[in-house]
């Protein structure tokens, strides 16, 4: 599987020239996360908003199982070069969507240990909010 497909790297770039836009002019920018990664044979979940120029650093919430989530960097070469049981590797949300902000995310994920019980939460909330589950999903 391609980790990182043109559509969404361009996307993630985008969101990198707007954070850095808005940084200049003093504001904050809180996109909502462009793209899910995770371990199919565990718990680590990354969460990326942005790419840097390099095309490698990822900025985004990375949970790594342990119980705290953290806004942070991470690299896609490392992502993409995991070798785990099986001979499988670290995945993409193929239908990961959201239009939550990076912001809301990281709440949700430290208040409940981690981005898949996140996940979980804020489809219930937005369930009971609106009848509907959100991302149509």
């Amino acid at each position: 599987m391609i980790l990182l497909p043109p559509e969404l790297h361009a996307a993630l770039r985008t969101n990198a020239a707007c954070a850095l836009a808005a940084e200049a002019r003093g504001e904050r920018f809180d996109p909502a996360p462009v793209v899910k990664f995770f371990n199919p044979v565990g718990s680590a979940t990354w969460l990326a908003s942005e790419l840097a120029e390099d095309g490698d650093t990822l900025f985004g919430l990375a949970d790594l199982g342990f119980g705290t989530p953290e806004l942070g960097i991470f690299s896609l070469a490392e992502l993409a070069s995991v070798r785990l049981p099986f001979g499988l590797g670290i995945e993409r949300d193929i239908a990961f969507a959201s239009h939550f902000r990076l912001s809301v995310w990281t709440g949700w994920a430290r208040r409940a240990g981690s981005i898949p019980l996140a996940e979980t939460l804020l489809r219930r909330a937005s369930r009971s909010v609106t009848g509907f589950p959100p991302d149509g999903g």
